[in-house]
C-alpha cells in the first residue's frame, strides 16, 4: 500500500476483557493532550457491526446517534472526540463493517476486481486500510483510530488484521498500538486481578499485534507489583503501563489523570515527535468549577422516551453540564420517562424542577407525555428547551390549548388529524429507504432580532445540525402567531421553521435542530447556557416557585 502522506503518525486503540471500558473517552482524552502539545490531530472510530451506520438502530441498542456537520449518522464516541479535543468530525471519522463490505460488494458487482475471488484478505482489509489512510494529510500530524469491540470478538478480526498490516507497512516510528484493558477488583478476595489483561494481550499477540502501551481501567489504584506483573507477562516495558482509575466527579477528569502520568509524553517519544510544553490551566479550572459551583443546586427535568439508557441522551446531558459550568451552577438532572408523565400527570412527576428539557425521538410512544411536559412548562412558567421532537410537541401543545385546535397533532403520530400542525417535509414524501435519508447535517438558520434565541447567540445567522423528517406546517404559522407563538428562526429562504418562542414567558425556546452536538465543556452552547441561566435565576428559586 502506498502512503499518501509520510508525515502523519498513527495511533491505534484497542480494547480488551469487556466492552464499555471507555476507549472513546481515552481516545478523546489523548487527542486533547496531543493537541495541547501543539500537534494537529484527527480521530476516527471503526465499528465492527454490520449496520452501515447507527441511523436505523434503536437508542436502546446503541445509544444516541451523533450527527456530524456533513450529515453522517455516527457512533456516540464521536461526541467525545469533538467535546474533548474540539475537533470537527465527519463521515470519514466513522466506518462500520457494513459500510466497508457495502463498498467492496459494490465494486465486485461493477466488475472492478477483474474476475478475482473477493476475500476478507486482502480486499476487506485493504478497504479498512484505505479508510484509515483517509486521515493522512499534510495538515494532520497524528491520526488516532479507535477499534470498536473487544479483543477476541469475531467481528473485530478484519479490523485488527488491517491495523496489524498498516503498522507493519508504515513502521514503528510512524505508528503505535495502545491497548485499553480491565484490571477487575474481586471484592470477596480483596484483590485486583491482572490475569484477564494478560489473556487479552495474549489474544492480540496471537494475531500479530503487540501493544506498545497498556492502559489499565481499574476502580482501585494498582500497586507497583501489579505494574511489574503486567509488564512482565504482557511483554511491555514497565514505563509504558499506565492506570486509568475511575474518576470521582466527571469524565472531564480523565485527561488530567492521564497527563499526570505523562502518557502523552511517552506516546510522542515512541512516535519520535518533539515533546512540546503543555498548558492545561483552563481544563484544571473547568474541573474546579465542576467540583465547586457557587450557586445552589438547580434541578432540570429531561423528559425522554429512552431514559432507561443513559447513553441515549449522552450529548444532552453533557450540554446541560456545560451550561451549568458556564453559570457556576450545581446541576441535578431528573430523568423522567415521558410515559410516566402521561400516566401519573405532569404535576406529580415534574413538580419542583427549575427547568424542563424535552429532547428528540421517533414514534408515538410517550409523545403525549412530552406534550404534557411542554404544557406544564408553559403554564407554570418554567424555563423550557425543546429539541427536535421537543419543539414539535411544544407546537402541538400550544395549538391544542391556546389556539383551540383540539385535534392538533403530527402526521407522524396521527396521519388523519384534522389539524396537522407538524407534517412530513415535502422533500421526504418520495423517500422510501430509512437509512441516511432524513434531513441531516448542518444547515443555516436566520434568527429574528429581539428574540431570546438571538440574545443567546449574539448574532442572527447561525448553523446547526439536524436529524428529522417532520417540520412545522407553514399553513399554521399565522394561527400560532396570532396567539403569541413567535417564529424566532427559519431557514434563509423562510420555508422551514427552525425555532419557536413564547415571548411572554421567562424563557421558552424550542428548536428543530440539535444544539447539543455543538456544545463544548469550555464553550457551552448558547441555548443550553441561557436555558440553565434562566433556570438558575434568583439562585434557582425563580420561575418554578412562582
Amino acid at each position: 500500500m502506498r502512503r499518501r502522506n509520510e508525515s502523519t503518525k498513527h495511533i491505534f486503540i484497542t480494547g480488551g476483557v469487556v466492552s464499555s471500558l471507555g476507549k472513546g473517552l481515552t481516545a478523546a482524552s489523548l487527542a486533547l493532550l496531543l493537541k495541547r502539545r501543539g500537534y494537529r490531530v484527527k480521530i476516527q472510530k471503526l465499528d465492527p457491526y454490520l449496520n452501515v451506520d447507527p441511523g436505523t438502530m434503536s437508542p436502546y441498542q446503541h445509544g444516541e446517534v451523533y450527527v456530524t456537520d456533513d450529515g453522517a449518522e455516527t457512533d456516540l464516541d464521536l461526541g467525545h472526540y469533538e467535546r474533548f479535543a474540539d475537533v470537527t468530525c465527519s463521515r470519514e471519522s466513522n466506518y462500520t463493517t457494513g459500510r466497508i463490505y457495502s463498498t467492496v460488494i459494490a465494486r465486485e458487482r461493477h466488475g472492478e476486481y477483474l474476475g478475482k475471488t473477493v476475500q476478507v484478505i486482502p480486499h476487506i482489509t485493504d478497504e479498512i486500510k484505505a479508510a484509515i489512510q483517509v486521515l493522512d494529510g499534510p495538515d494532520v500530524d497524528i491520526a488516532i483510530t479507535e477499534i470498536g469491540g473487544t479483543a477476541g470478538d469475531i467481528e473485530s478480526l478484519p479490523f485488527l488484521e488491517a491495523i496489524r498490516q498498516y503498522r507493519h507497512e508504515i513502521g514503528r516510528g510512524m505508528g503505535l498500538f495502545i491497548h485499553l484493558t480491565l484490571v477487575p477488583y474481586i471484592r470477596a478476595a480483596g484483590e485486583l486481578k491482572t490475569k484477564p489483561s494478560q489473556q487479552s494481550v495474549g489474544i492480540l499477540r496471537a494475531i500479530g499485534i503487540i501493544p506498545d502501551i497498556l492502559i489499565c481501567r481499574c476502580e482501585r489504584s494498582l500497586s507497583e507489583d501489579h505494574f511489574e506483573k503486567l509488564a512482565l507477562f504482557c511483554n511491555i516495558e514497565r514505563e509504558f503501563v499506565f492506570e486509568e482509575k475511575d474518576v470521582a466527579h466527571s469524565i472531564y477528569e480523565v485527561p488530567l489523570d492521564l497527563a499526570k502520568q505523562d502518557v502523552d509524553k511517552y506516546i510522542l517519544e515512541q512516535l519520535e515527535l518533539h515533546v512540546r510544553d503543555i498548558d492545561l490551566a483552563d481544563w484544571h479550572d473547568l474541573i474546579r468549577r465542576l467540583r465547586e459551583p457557587t450557586l445552589q443546586p438547580v434541578e432540570i427535568a429531561v423528559v425522554g422516551k429512552y431514559i432507561s439508557l443513559k447513553d441515549a441522551y449522552k450529548s444532552i446531558y453533557e450540554a446541560l453540564q456545560h451550561g451549568a459550568i458556564a453559570n457556576d451552577v450545581n446541576l441535578n438532572i431528573r430523568q423522567v420517562e415521558a410515559e410516566d408523565v402521561q400516566a401519573k400527570g405532569a404535576e406529580a412527576v415534574l413538580s419542583g424542577v427549575r427547568g424542563i428539557l424535552v429532547p428528540g425521538g421517533f414514534g408515538d410512544r410517550g409523545v403525549e407525555g412530552k406534550i404534557l411536559a411542554a404544557q406544564f412548562a408553559r403554564e407554570k412558567r418554567i424555563p423550557y428547551l425543546g429539541i427536535c421532537l421537543g419543539m414539535q410537541c411544544a407546537v402541538i401543545e400550544f395549538a391544542r390549548h391556546v389556539c383551540g385546535l383540539s385535534d392538533a397533532n403530527s402526521t407522524e403520530f396521527n396521519p388523519s388529524t384534522s389539524a396537522p400542525v407538524i407534517d412530513l417535509m415535502a422533500t421526504q414524501r418520495a423517500v422510501t429507504d430509512k437509512g441516511a435519508t432524513m434531513r441531516l447535517g448542518a444547515y443555516p438558520c436566520q434568527l429574528k432580532k429581539g428574540t431570546q434565541s438571538a440574545a443567546a447567540y449574539g448574532k442572527l445567522r447561525i448553523d446547526e445540525r439536524h436529524r428529522h423528517r417532520y417540520e412545522l406546517n407553514n399553513t399554521y404559522r399565522d394561527a400560532l402567531g396570532q396567539k403569541g407563538m413567535v417564529i424566532a428562526g427559519a431557514s434563509p429562504d423562510d420555508r422551514l421553521v427552525e425555532v419557536v418562542e413564547l415571548p411572554d414567558h421567562p424563557w421558552f425556546v424550542a428548536c428543530q435542530f440539535h444544539p447539543e452536538f455543538k456544545s463544548r465543556p469550555l464553550a457551552a452552547h448558547p441555548l443550553f447556557r441561557d436555558f440553565i441561566k434562566a433556570a438558575a435565576k434568583d439562585g434557582g428559586k425563580g420561575a418554578a416557585g412562582a
